[in-house]
């Protein structure tokens, strides 16, 4: 699968991934209208305002980016209705050639893991036939229960080519909590760098193998080190835009052939048109238009960052 994202990125000479995290705030209010209108205001009604959000968003900016990155928990706190626009989106996503990330962050053992692997990125066999559940072609994985918790997930990579995301170094503010400790001489960070790279080691596909890192764009200087640590582990990079990051920050994220990381923005596209400069540009009912140029802008600064 890491092939398949590789390729992709370079198809559009596109570094980025949005994330598809619809806080109903976020959502303008005339399609809220409507879809309180249809169904209800209530957790039918949000979960279509949110879908219908999302399709816009999708059907604009679908033909400029590699990948999407929706974010589980803005569907899941409206129920039912809220994961059936989950996988709605993911769905979508694929019609228009995307490959789709699931933040999940997911993090147990034993058959739990197994469960969480199966229902994301794998498949599940009942009686004679196999479903694919949700079907995201690559899932945010926890790391904090050690190798009981992800290997689960690299073993159903291996089986379906698909990928994960282990969080490393994240980007929120109290990350060091915990990330930062120093055990044996080197931050715990580092301790998590080398095990992903000991968990994909046999999952190579050319240069990256399919269990990547998460590594917050808020700590540039980190960021370039795991990249060293992490030679041969792709990079997701979340905390551009909205929690301050640009694409001077970035350079050290990506390798010498200025490959290997995917740049994510949730906010600071889907929500582009509720702050400048967009907002002066583009109305409510234009909210795709101002995340389409949100988009042109996060890939032009990036790859003027990186000299691609």
């Amino acid at each position: 699968m890491i092939g398949k994202l590789y390729d992709a990125i370079e198809k559009k000479n596109a570094p980025i991934v949005v994330g598809l995290d619809p806080n109903l705030a976020f959502v303008p209010g005339f399609l809220k209208e409507k879809a309180y209108a249809e169904k209800g205001e209530g957790l039918e009604g949000a979960a279509k305002a949110v879908w219908k959000f999302n399709k816009k968003l999708i059907d604009n900016i679908s033909d400029l980016i590699p990948a999407v990155k929706p974010q589980s928990a803005m569907y899941e706190q409206f129920g039912i209705p809220g994961i059936k626009a989950y996988k709605k989106t993911i769905d979508y996503c694929h019609e228009k050639g995307l490959i789709v990330i699931g933040d999940i962050k997911r993090g147990d053992i034993g058959s739990t893991s197994e469960a969480y692997a199966a229902g994301h990125i794998g498949k599940v066999r009942i009686g004679e036939n196999e479903f694919l559940p949700f079907d995201e072609d690559m899932a945010t994985v926890n790391p904090y229960l050690g190798s009981d918790g992800v290997l689960p997930f690299v073993k159903v990579c291996k089986e379906n080519d698909r990928g994960i995301f282990v969080l490393v170094k994240t980007s929120n503010p109290s990350s060091g909590e915990f990330q930062d400790r120093i055990i044996d001489g080197k931050p715990l960070y580092e301790h998590v760098a080398a095990k992903v790279e000991e968990w994909g080691a046999d999952t190579l596909e050319g240069d990256y193998s399919n269990v990547g890192a998460v590594v917050g764009a808020t700590y540039p200087e980190q960021g370039a080190a795991l990249r060293k640590l992490m030679p041969h582990t792709f990079i997701l990079v979340p905390g551009y835009g909205a929690q301050g990051a640009t694409g001077k920050d970035l350079a050290g994220f990506f390798d010498d052939n200025k490959n290997g990381a995917i740049v994510n923005s949730s906010r600071g596209i889907i929500a582009a048109y509720t702050k400048s400069p967009y907002k002066d540009r583009f109305g409510e009912k234009e909210f795709a238009d101002a995340a389409r140029a949100a988009v042109v802008d996060m890939i032009r600064d990036i790859n003027e960052a990186l000299g691609r």
